[in-house]
């Protein structure tokens, strides 16, 4: 594909970060089972090339992510600095937004873990250190911690923020509970309230974006979301269809979790993927990939959708999804519904209110 093709198909939409100032580009890089896992520094950059000269500027990691905790920081902070090197003004540390997630250290120890204050004043100095930077623009917490009092964990993350380790934090699969206690304890004390959500959204999993967290959306809490999985680990590129191939995730030690799901999950979530592979290439003629990225563009309750490409032809890809997400009708996603058959329920009156625009009371 020409450069000035690439320009043609790629025109990228940004979008508010949940209740703050911060804008960030509707298509993101998450590093999750990818570098580190798969691939070093020289593959990242290339890839990394391609998503900042296509206007991404979102970058996602995690303490936890890599072979051995910590690498794909490592090899993130390593392939940032040569890109800088090779055009500063493209990755001005000013224009892009880098995060974090806090929760399993590198360690593995009984006090590396968690949301504790030690841990995370520890785990972020950790975080930083690998990834050659003075701050992130936002740090989450990877997972609630049943362990530590909500308090301490807003005063921890409240800590990072007032020493300009970070600009804003928030929550990564936290129930709309655990969101709201966070956020009511940071009014009630003076403290700083998380402003942003990372949950799993993709055509399988629906609950939490559509159904649980929606009264978040709204004031006074306007939470933003990141979402991560939107091709469900790979499931929704049809790869996964007739066998497990050789490099996949699903085929990586340390993912064997993953392969049991599927083994799971496939008699029923197969013949739902042939399904939708036609749709694409019928009505779109595009692929199930893009299509099912596009899908997630759609929610205006995202603000930004984490890819997790390897190759460089498979973030090119992916980047086509903003071109379908403005073919994708009313009666096409109607049609993806009855496909997949994974729309959540609401209960009777807000649902009514939802369609209909119209007070519930």
């Amino acid at each position: 594909m020409t450069e000035e093709a690439k320009k043609e198909e790629i025109d990228m939409e940004y979008r508010m970060l949940g209740n703050t100032g911060l804008k960030v580009s509707t298509l993101s890089f998450g590093f999750w089972a990818t570098y580190g896992v798969k691939e070093g520094v020289d593959r990242c950059v290339s890839v990394l090339r391609i998503c900042r000269k296509a206007g991404i500027n979102f970058f996602d990691n995690a303490e936890a992510y890599g072979k051995e905790n910590g690498d794909a920081e490592t090899i993130m902070g390593q392939a940032i600095k040569r890109l800088q090197k090779e055009d500063a003004k493209l990755w001005r540390r000013s224009d892009i937004v880098i995060t974090t997630k806090l929760f399993w250290g590198p360690g593995g120890g009984q006090n590396e873990k968690g949301l504790s204050r030690k841990h995370v004043i520890e785990g972020m100095n950790g975080s930083l250190k690998r990834l050659q930077l003075d701050y992130v623009d936002v740090v989450f917490c990877h997972r609630p911690d049943p362990l530590t009092p909500t308090e301490e964990i807003v005063r921890a993350f409240t800590n990072l923020i007032r020493k300009g380790k970070a600009f804003y934090w928030g929550t990564s699969e936290w129930t709309a509970q655990q969101i709201t206690e966070a956020y009511w304890i940071a009014k009630m004390e003076g403290l700083i309230a998380p402003v942003v959500e990372q949950p799993q959204y993709n055509l399988f999993e629906r609950e939490n974006i559509e159904k649980n967290y929606l009264r978040l959306f709204n004031a006074p809490y306007k939470i933003g979301t990141t979402i991560w999985s939107p091709l469900k680990s790979g499931i929704l590129t049809g790869k996964y269809n007739t066998e497990v191939p050789d490099g996949s995730r699903m085929a990586q030690k340390g993912y064997e979790w993953l392969a049991k799901r599927w083994d799971e999950q496939k008699a029923k979530q197969i013949p739902i993927v042939e399904k939708l592979m036609n749709l694409a290439k019928d009505k779109l003629d595009t692929s199930i990939t893009c299509l099912a990225i596009a899908w997630c563009i759609k929610n205006k309750n995202v603000s930004t959708v984490l890819l997790g490409a390897t190759k460089e032809h498979q973030i090119e890809e992916n980047l086509k999804a903003l071109a379908i997400a403005k073919k994708l009708t009313p009666d096409i996603m109607k049609e993806i519904d009855e496909i997949t058959g994974t729309k959540p329920t609401l209960p009777g009156h807000y649902g009514r209110f939802l369609e209909n625009k119209t007070d519930p009371l």
